[in-house]
């Protein structure tokens, strides 16, 4: 009897630990992704009462729109532009914190708080910031001789502004993830190291990247799925607005996805718009999986 419940515990078990996830997902989130893929093709108003069904009409007529296409540029061009130096500099920093430094529970807490942070807040400080008449970032070009730059008012340039804003939020909390990692490597590795002469980038670059290499691709694919669904950020720089800007610079997916649904209630075009935009996260977590693969087999 005692054997039996033994191996019942052992091969049951793990599947009671995780079913309340799984009963949950199906009770929260299964059942909306359904629904809204049912939406998606209808021409589903809230200002009607009918919902004629189209198809994938809705997923045409996206396919067609040159403003779907200049969203998904945006996203990917601020995710790029925030992922790349975010995930650097987090892995500088989380170098520098594993090394003795006086006070390190100060230094692992302070560059928590970023992430603490409000977004909200941010978005207010770094829209003064980033003012064009009295953004303290024109005052330091103006040092230098450049002119005053309209942030919100260009590709670049507003895609460079709220790139700044996910950097700053989320660097420290990547580095804290990193150095969790770091923590796990020997410490003997970096001991001969440094007894063979290496320099602290060369024990980064030799020894503790290829060792969290598993915890830098967990980083990257969360960091671009985050990004893939960045909302909150461009829209209250383009102060509240879902249009991204005068002429849509900086509209994100989300944005035109919240811009037909509750600007125009039109949840049909809506609904395509999300299940396109799972797509294309299916295909970037896809790319990311065959890079992985890539890498463990070399």
């Amino acid at each position: 009897m005692r054997t039996w419940l033994y191996r019942l515990d052992t091969k049951a078990s793990p599947y009671a630990y995780i079913l309340p996830f799984f009963a949950l997902f199906a009770a929260l989130g299964a059942f909306p992704l359904v629904y809204t893929g049912w939406v998606s093709l209808h021409d589903w108003s809230l200002l009607e009462d009918d919902h004629t069904f189209l198809g994938l009409g809705n997923y045409a007529t996206l396919l067609a729109d040159s403003a779907f296409w200049n969203a998904l540029f945006n996203t990917v061009s601020i995710l790029i532009l925030s992922t790349v130096p975010q995930l650097l500099l987090a892995l500088v920093l989380a170098h520098v914190l594993s090394s003795r430094l006086r006070g390190q529970t100060f230094w692992r807490v302070g560059i928590l708080l970023p992430n603490l942070t409000s977004v909200v807040a941010v978005a207010i400080i770094f829209g003064q910031l980033y003012g064009r008449d009295y953004g303290i970032v024109n005052w330091v070009l103006g040092q230098f001789g450049a002119g005053q730059i309209d942030w919100s008012a260009g590709t670049a340039t507003s895609h460079i502004a709220i790139s700044s804003m996910v950097i700053w939020r989320w660097t420290g909390y990547n580095a804290l993830i990193y150095l969790a990692a770091m923590q796990a490597v020997p410490h003997s590795l970096h001991e001969a190291a440094i007894i063979d002469g290496a320099t602290s980038l060369q024990r980064l670059r030799k020894i503790t990247i290829p060792a969290i290499r598993p915890t830098i691709i967990f980083t990257v694919i969360v960091s671009t799925i985050g990004g893939m669904q960045m909302f909150a950020e461009p829209l209250l720089f383009g102060g509240g607005q879902p249009t991204g800007g005068s002429d849509h610079q900086f509209q994100t997916l989300t944005l035109y996805l919240f811009e037909a649904g509750f600007g125009r209630f039109d949840f049909g075009y809506a609904s395509a718009t999300a299940w396109l935009m799972f797509g294309v996260i299916l295909v970037i977590a896809a790319i990311n999986y065959l890079f992985v693969r890539r890498i463990r087999s070399s």
